[in-house]
């Protein structure tokens, strides 16, 4: 597992290399300009947190 902060969940080696793609694709993009909207990849990593707090939970349980 590989923790990515403090107050979030450990991540699987895939979520985690999920989650470095999503944030270069979004430095990516970030180098065309300021009003590039990257809320679309913002919300594929909060959806993958997501299902790492929720398994963890599960496991906690």
């Amino acid at each position: 597992m590989i923790r990515t902060h403090p107050n979030d969940p450990p991540l699987t080696a895939g979520e985690a290399a999920k989650v470095g793609w999503y944030i270069a694709r979004m430095a990516k993009r970030a180098i065309a300009g300021e009003d590039v909207d990257l809320s679309d990849l913002q919300a594929k990593v909060d959806r993958i947190i997501d299902g790492a707090r929720k398994r963890a939970d599960q496991d906690g349980k």
